[in-house]
């Protein structure tokens, strides 16, 4: 049964049905929080993750997205409008988390303008007009978190796209914080290193030769899993890191130092 209240906070999690959303999802259930949940296509699995909030004591609603599809954003807000109401009776919301994305593993030059256009769409244009529709559902005082990769800081071959997408939500990260200030709303980017999950088919978690060249390049001497994740962003959730704001947070035990 549900302990949730009037006063209980409510974050929204982009991606939220499997790999790092939904490994965030539940351990922000775990602190506290209720969740809206996201999933593009996902319908069972986004499901199940809403079953296991539930089982924590907590209230979830998993609702489709595809954050790569910007026209589709009002309508996503007005949905959001509608689950807030009818689930907890309220207006507003209180955390972001903007997890969504793919990735893309291609050349310089052999990156087509349609996997360049796919990875801006869902990782930059995506986060950038969502945060933008979701504002105004928001509480003041709440929490924005932004995913990036420690490929923005450091170069491996085929992720250009992808790392130069990461580079601007760091920087876009710093502007929202910067705007949002006079609301209370801070806002953080958090970079994880080589995470052992089904992203980018997963490579990192299938490949022994992969998983152990990553290893062999960490300070702490083993690959990163989920919970070295999830458990991160959502304690940056919490009173506890009120005062951290506009800042990069690689989570990635010391990639490449």
């Amino acid at each position: 049964m549900s302990t949730s209240t009037n006063t209980t906070p409510i974050a929204l999690v982009t991606g939220g049905s499997r790999g790092l959303g939904k490994n965030t999802a539940l351990h922000i259930a775990k602190n506290g929080s209720d969740v809206i949940l996201t999933y593009r296509s996902q319908a069972t699995e986004a499901q199940a993750v809403v079953a296991e909030i539930t089982a924590l004591g907590r209230r979830a609603v998993a609702l489709q997205l595809d954050t790569g599809d910007s026209a589709s954003f009002a309508g996503f807000a007005e949905q959001v409008k509608a689950a807030l109401a009818t689930t907890w009776q309220r207006e507003r919301f209180d955390h972001l988390v903007n997890n969504a994305g793919v990735g893309v593993h291609a050349s310089l030059m052999e990156t087509t303008e349609a996997q360049f256009d796919t990875l801006m769409n869902i990782h930059l244009k995506g986060v950038f007009f969502l945060t933008q529709k979701l504002l105004p559902l928001m509480n003041d005082g709440g929490r924005i978190v932004n995913l990036s990769s420690g490929l923005a800081r450091f170069a491996l071959p085929g992720y250009a796209a992808y790392g130069a997408m990461k580079g601007a939500i760091e920087t876009l990260t710093r502007y929202m914080a910067k705007e949002l200030g006079p609301r209370g709303i801070a806002v953080n980017v958090v970079a994880p290193g080589a995470i052992e999950t089904d992203f980018g088919g997963g490579a990192v978690r299938d490949n022994a030769q992969l998983n152990a060249f990553v290893a062999s390049n960490t300070a702490l001497g083993r690959t990163g899993v989920p919970d070295d994740i999830g458990a991160m962003i959502a304690s940056l959730l919490t009173p506890a890191n009120r005062w951290v704001n506009a800042q990069r947070i690689e989570a990635s035990g010391g990639m490449f130092l």
